[in-house]
């Protein structure tokens, strides 16, 4: 039996997931009488999610600030107004997809007492006493913009302390990114329960909506990686900009897209950025970071979920609002994992700007790990590569205001 599951590890968790979903549609058509314990799978591998998710965006953000070193000569500040530039554009860009192309989804329960907002006044108002809740509160309701305000002024505080604080606050995010992963790896079974109750309740058309919500959410990654970003590059170096845009996803995207973690494509981008015969002190400090708090890719997915939901209880959305959603979702995105899977754990935040209950934000946060074999590995490959861009870029700039030239080593 240990060497089976030895085995079934080995496997990558994209071909799992794949299984999962493959036996799921199976059993579900299959099955004369369906047999109602098979979804319950889903059900816990959702009810992981809903227990671990709140932890971890606590300590990876509060962790991730409270390790940046100030005073060191570096292009930091300019790397990260580059990351904090493209996420927010991509959120807006998802925004705008989403208005364009508006995708509804079959959530099985507890629309029945949801209560929408009023309005752009109320949604501030909830906004602004989810910030100041208290974080224990936050931590046991699951109220994440409570959440992500503490860990970011703990952060702050924080870089001030002991290294020893500093090596404990890195262990506890490393062991629950761990838990994560552990959750993670049981997504196989619990997508196996998740699509056999989607397609038991609501049938085989359940699936045909994912593959619209799919097409929506790689739509708009593609349009953010290869118009938005070589805009954002062009307009600081002057030069053609796809030279380097290519090269980044080609040697770093790639990568990302296969192992489906930011944190795991951090080897391959400080290879690169050595190549490219950039700055260590930058780079060294830049690309960890941008592992955990660029996350184009991240604000893309939260924005067109979160929508998606919206949507589906037939929520009015205005102009104001979805400039909130697409700042939310930046900032919210800057907490994500990087591990597999990691920004779908973020869309309840998102979700709470709306009123939506974090019980019907948990199963929009289900649909995304059904859909999640390609969407989680073109939104790695996105993340992970803007990580690269966005640091080279701001070297180039800085060459450039000097009045210097330079050749983009493609």
């Amino acid at each position: 039996m240990k060497q089976l599951i030895l085995r079934w590890n080995q496997i990558s968790l994209v071909k799992r997931i794949l299984t999962g979903m493959i036996i799921g549609i199976i059993l579900a058509v299959t099955i004369p009488e369906p047999v109602k314990w098979i979804s319950i799978f889903g059900s816990l591998f959702v009810g992981a999610l809903k227990a671990v998710a709140p932890v971890l965006v606590l300590f990876l953000v509060m962790s991730a600030i409270s390790q940046h070193q100030s005073g060191q000569k570096t292009n930091m500040k300019s790397i990260l107004v580059l990351y904090g530039i493209s996420t927010f554009l991509a959120g807006f860009t998802a925004v705008i997809a989403s208005f364009l192309f508006p995708v509804s989804l079959t959530l099985t329960e507890g629309t029945e007492e949801l209560s929408p907002p009023g309005g752009i006044a109320e949604v501030l108002r909830t906004l602004l006493f989810n910030i100041v809740d208290n974080p224990v509160s936050a931590l046991m309701n699951a109220n994440y913009i409570g959440i992500l305000t503490w860990a970011v002024l703990l952060g702050i505080v924080l870089k001030n302390g002991s290294e020893t604080t500093k090596s404990v606050l890195a262990n506890f995010s490393d062991a629950i990114s761990q838990i994560v992963k552990w959750v993670i790896n049981l997504a196989p079974i619990g997508i196996m329960g998740l699509v056999f109750d989607a397609i038991v309740t609501s049938g085989i058309s359940a699936l045909l909506e994912y593959g619209k919500l799919l097409m929506v959410l790689l739509g708009t990654m593609f349009f953010v990686a290869f118009v938005i970003n070589p805009i954002i590059v062009y307009f600081h170096i002057r030069k053609n900009p796809y030279p380097l845009v290519f090269r980044c996803i080609r040697e770093s995207g790639i990568t990302a897209f296969f192992t489906r973690s930011s944190a795991a494509n951090i080897p391959v981008n400080l290879s690169l950025a050595e190549k490219l015969g950039l700055n260590k002190d930058t780079y060294s400090v830049s690309i960890p970071l941008g592992a955990t708090i660029n996350m184009a890719g991240a604000a893309i997915t939260i924005s067109v979920l979160t929508l998606a939901a919206v949507h589906t209880l037939g929520i009015k959305v205005d102009i104001g609002t979805a400039l909130i959603l697409s700042v939310l979702s930046a900032i919210s995105a800057a907490g994500a994992s990087g591990v597999a899977g990691g920004s779908l754990l973020l869309i309840p935040l998102a979700c709470s700007l709306f009123g939506i209950p974090n019980d019907i934000a948990m199963q929009v946060v289900a649909v995304g790990f059904i859909i999640g074999v390609l969407q989680d590995s073109c939104e790695t490959a996105l993340n992970s590569s803007s990580d690269i861009l966005f640091t080279a870029t701001a070297e180039y700039a800085k060459i450039r205001k000097e009045g210097k030239d330079f050749i983009i080593n493609a």
